[in-house]
């Protein structure tokens, strides 16, 4: 399956290109996504709870940027499986400059197994795009929004500089205070992001549009 689409951020390209790269930001915006987990540079362990119509469940995947070409595009490629499917997509996502914000392409193409995947491409497609929108909208929303009052900490006596211990891998998890609305991972890619793509997301990219609907009959 094949989607392409594209979005207008009205926030300058610089900025768009951070927040689709930044793990922090992605969790919170791509539609579903609950958790991301760091296992290499720019790869990603995934956790989306996402379904179409009534197939819906929990998704375990891995999502991977690749070839950026900052700020101008990058490649975000996913996988996940899960009870309703399996899901693979390669998404390009390119970034252009334009007159009060950035325009966001996605090219995503997607292999879908399972029961999801007898859902149909037109429906696919259309609930793709909607995701792809959502995604975009949240990641404008999230660049938008006044930063958080700065919180001053009490000073601390200094203490002995403990042995330094092993890195422990990154985890970004969605604020409980934000459910999701499952959505279908196979567009974490237009996310876009994106994932992506994505989501989209990202994702996380560039995962992702508007939408049309209606099941091939």
């Amino acid at each position: 399956m094949k989607v392409a689409g594209s979005a207008v951020i009205g926030v300058q390209r610089d900025r768009v290109w951070a927040a689709l790269q930044d793990p922090a930001v992605l969790v919170r915006t791509i539609p579903g996504c609950e958790r991301l987990e760091e296992t290499g540079p720019d790869t990603y362990r995934m956790t989306v709870n996402a379904g179409v119509a009534s197939i819906k469940g929990l998704y375990q995947g891995e999502v991977a940027l690749a070839e950026p070409r900052a700020p101008e595009s990058f490649t975000l490629r996913a996988r996940g499986q899960g009870a309703p499917g399996t899901v693979e997509a390669t998404v390009l996502v390119r970034l252009s400059e334009i007159d009060g914000g950035t325009r966001v392409d996605y090219d995503a193409d997607a292999v879908i197994g399972g029961m999801i995947g007898g859902v149909g491409q037109r429906m696919l497609g259309s609930v793709a795009k909607r995701t792809a929108g959502e995604f975009f909208s949240a990641v404008e929303g999230h660049l938008s929004a006044p930063p958080p009052a700065a919180q001053t900490a009490p000073e601390a006596a200094p203490e002995a500089a403990p042995e330094a211990a092993p890195a422990a891998p990154a985890v970004y998890e969605r604020p409980p205070a934000r459910p999701a609305e499952p959505r279908p991972w196979a567009l974490l890619a237009a996310f876009g992001m994106g994932a992506a793509a994505a989501l989209a997301g990202v994702a996380v990219g560039r995962l992702l549009g508007r939408d049309t609907a209606g099941r091939r009959g």
